[in-house]
């Protein structure tokens, strides 16, 4: 049996790689092991309990205040003696994080071929995502099996003599979609079942990112206000992070006000199913540009750039910035104009088929030569 052991930490990387692990499991010839370093505690157990993923490693490495620098070393020092004890024939990691970059470096210490899921993403931006941005690129030197969303993706590894195997696979996150979202859904969320969706049009907001702390958030907050000021119909639903960077301006900005309801993070198939229900969604989220077009809605990116350019060329997703005047007018479009709402909302989802785990699957099995 080839010994396959997910590394993981965040609960986006436990939406996306949930269902390949249960896919590992499946597959002749595989075993799957799984580590998470809980880079995010809570917010990553909620996604395992949603798909009744069991770790069989935890390191637990969440601390209060804990810096890039902490979790970095803890999952390199961490992860060491599980590599040793389990003697994994491949490490798989996910996407961008601090976590994915550590445990792969941890992996190519023990020289042990690591895979990547979701690789080639690229902004071109060093610091923006940050870190994410070259924690992936990071991730794709350290790899040698690379699991690309998109050709665009896998082009980004050629132009760069990618060491390796690159496999176009879809994105595993359209997995996780055809998984959870259903029209009969009940939402765990007391205050999500008890929200009337028929009562006008909801806007899915999601604003968490570090290059966004401090001024950017006030401006994304601020034409929040204005929307709900200008469109009596508009309500949002705001998930709030939990980190305080994120949590005290959001209540002091939006806390209190008329159609503005700020929740905890919810549950993956709560947001999923939120998504579904919601008329548009703003975000300046990665995975989110992913998951929305494949629901048919369309994605106001709250950011300067994006690593995920493919949507954008389809016309699901647009990059609108963080400026309070812009945000407004290009969610005013949508608000106002039909024709451009069905545009985006009906653009093709550049991000497969949902059958991205199956295909990693194969690729690791002719790889290995099972």
């Amino acid at each position: 049996m080839l010994k396959i052991l997910s590394v993981f930490g965040t609960r986006p990387e436990a939406i996306k790689m949930a269902p390949l692990i249960q896919e590992i499991g499946r597959t002749p010839g595989l075993k799957s092991l799984v580590c998470v370093t809980a880079q995010h505690r809570e917010m990553l157990d909620q996604a395992l309990a949603v798909f009744g993923v069991t770790p069989d490693y935890d390191m637990d490495l969440m601390r209060p205040a804990q810096t890039l620098a902490d979790i970095t070393s803890g999952v390199l020092t961490g992860l060491g003696p599980i590599l040793a004890e389990t003697s994994p024939d491949l490490v798989l990691v996910h996407g961008d994080t601090t976590t994915s970059f550590a445990a792969a470096l941890a992996a190519y210490y023990a020289k042990i071929p690591v895979g990547h899921v979701e690789a080639g993403l690229r902004s071109h931006n060093r610091y923006s995502p940050f870190p994410e941005e070259i924690n992936r690129v990071l991730c794709d030197r350290l790899s040698l099996l690379h699991f690309c969303p998109t050709e665009s993706n896998a082009e980004n590894l050629r132009a760069e003599g990618t060491e390796g195997l690159v496999t176009v696979t879809g994105n595993t996150v359209i997995d996780a979609l055809h998984m959870l979202v259903r029209a009969d859904y009940s939402f765990h969320s007391p205050t999500l079942a008890a929200f009337d969706f028929s009562a006008g049009r909801t806007i899915l907001l999601t604003a968490h990112r570090r290059e966004n702390f401090g001024a950017p958030f006030e401006q994304i907050f601020r034409a929040v206000l204005r929307l709900t000021e200008a469109y009596p119909d508009l309500r949002f639903i705001y998930p709030v992070h939990r980190n305080p960077a994120v949590t005290k301006p959001a209540y002091r900005v939006l806390g209190n006000r008329a159609r503005i309801t700020l929740i905890d993070p919810v549950e993956a198939d709560d947001l999923h199913n939120l998504m579904g229900r919601c008329y548009m969604v703003l975000t300046d989220s990665g995975g989110l540009q992913e998951e929305a077009p494949a629901l048919g809605k369309p994605v106001l990116v709250l950011r300067t750039e994006t690593e995920r350019p493919e949507a954008v060329e389809m016309g699901a997703v647009k990059v609108v910035g963080v400026e309070e005047a812009d945000i407004f007018r290009e969610a005013s479009v949508l608000l106002d104009d039909s024709a451009a709402y069905r545009r985006m909302s009906l653009a093709v989802n550049p991000y497969g088929d949902g059958k991205a785990s199956k295909r990693i699957c194969q690729a690791i099995s002719a790889y290995f030569g099972i």
